[in-house]
């Protein structure tokens, strides 16, 4: 089943150049499409691939994680070089992650990275709900699409699911982290007008990276999906003048740093949280023996659960939410909406924990851990 018109990948032929061009999280290859064609009509070779579970529906999605993402990118970077001699790779959104994750493992291969609204991290309080939220909704509704221009062509799903939004944060760790592997010349173009990723995500692999040439971009018209938007030129003609200084050489390959610098820095890093001071006359493992038998630590003995009234009600509150957040995703039964129940399941759960830690394990008034 296919739920968004023209979301296949295609391959575009052109040149020896190539370009692979990666779109985003529910997205399809419809969202960047006005951009690869452009860079196919100025002679570039372009590929973009509609990633797994993507393109068809969100639960499809919901049955896939980052890593088959990326092994599609991958295998998509992998054919694109078979055909050209030199390659770019270009990504929009979530697939701005991929694009820095291929290059932190195949960077050598490629020749510049084009970053359009890229996402590493997402800092609203309620992402970090996704590992618990997964178990209990499968997806949440969206909001409208983010983009200024009128009459968008349908190019999304219309909810997020949460298992796939989970695996993306994991690939948001590993990629974030990653930064400092990247050296390459870089476009990193962003929206200060973007409601789906904070154009603080830009600026965090601007200050990351260890490019020596960084070229930025701002688009004032537009939100986040700008190959559809009002910018879609000035975006297209950034990328070809980005693409025209790598190859003649205006922009290189290169890092701040020797490499002699960064295995410092690592060893730096390693050693900070350890403690070399050696002048103490005895060792903690000697005091250790100085404790009398009374003295040391007595494991407590476990005892069976026993719910009082105020847990009971939690746990009746547990079962009723979640039989109405398993109505509300697989029927139409919706009442007050996905939230009070949601905040239902979790309080019920901090009561219930509260609730069973045994009084003769509270510290006593000065006491410290």
């Amino acid at each position: 089943m296919n739920s968004i018109p023209d979301s296949a990948g295609f391959t575009l032929s052109g040149g020896k150049i190539g370009v692979l061009v990666i779109h985003g999280f529910t997205g399809s290859p419809v969202t960047i499409k006005p951009w690869a064609n452009y860079l196919n009509q100025i002679g570039y070779t372009v590929t973009a691939p509609c990633l797994p579970g993507h393109g068809t529906t969100w639960q499809e999605l919901n049955e896939t994680t980052w890593q088959d993402w990326y092994e599609a990118v991958e295998q998509s970077f992998i054919e694109l070089k078979s055909k050209c001699d030199r390659v770019f790779v270009a990504g929009f959104s979530m697939g701005g992650a991929l694009a820095l994750r291929l290059c932190q493992i195949r960077g050598s291969e490629v020749e510049g990275l084009l970053l359009l609204n890229p996402s590493v991290h997402d800092r609203r309080w309620f992402i970090n709900l996704t590992p618990i939220l997964k178990y209990f909704i499968p997806s949440v509704k969206k909001g409208p699409t983010d983009i200024a221009a009128p009459n968008p062509p349908k190019h999304s799903y219309g909810r997020t699911p949460l298992k796939a939004l989970d695996s993306l944060r994991q690939l948001w760790h590993v990629t974030q982290r990653d930064l400092y592997l990247i050296d390459l010349p870089i476009m990193v173009a962003y929206s200060i007008n973007d409601h789906a990723v904070d154009p603080e995500n830009s600026m965090t692999v601007i200050d990351n990276i260890f490019s020596v040439d960084i070229r930025e971009v701002i688009f004032e018209k537009s939100f986040h999906n700008v190959p559809l938007d009002y910018d879609v030129d000035l975006l297209n003609s950034e990328s070809k003048l980005f693409i025209e200084d790598v190859l003649s050489g205006v922009l290189q390959r290169g890092s701040d740093f020797t490499e002699r610098e960064l295995v410092d820095a690592e060893f730096d890093s390693i050693i900070s949280g350890l403690a070399l001071d050696q002048s103490a006359p005895t060792t903690y493992l000697d005091e250790l023996d100085r404790f009398e038998e009374v003295d040391k630590f007595i494991p407590p003995n476990p005892r069976w659960l026993k719910l009082d009234p105020t847990q009971r009600i939690a746990a009746s509150t547990f079962i009723a939410s979640g039989i109405y957040l398993l109505l509300y995703n697989v029927t139409d039964f919706e009442i007050f909406g996905v939230w009070p129940a949601v905040l239902g399941v979790l309080s019920s759960i901090a009561t219930i924990i509260w609730r069973t830690a045994r009084k003769e394990d509270d510290l006593e008034d000065g006491a410290s851990l």
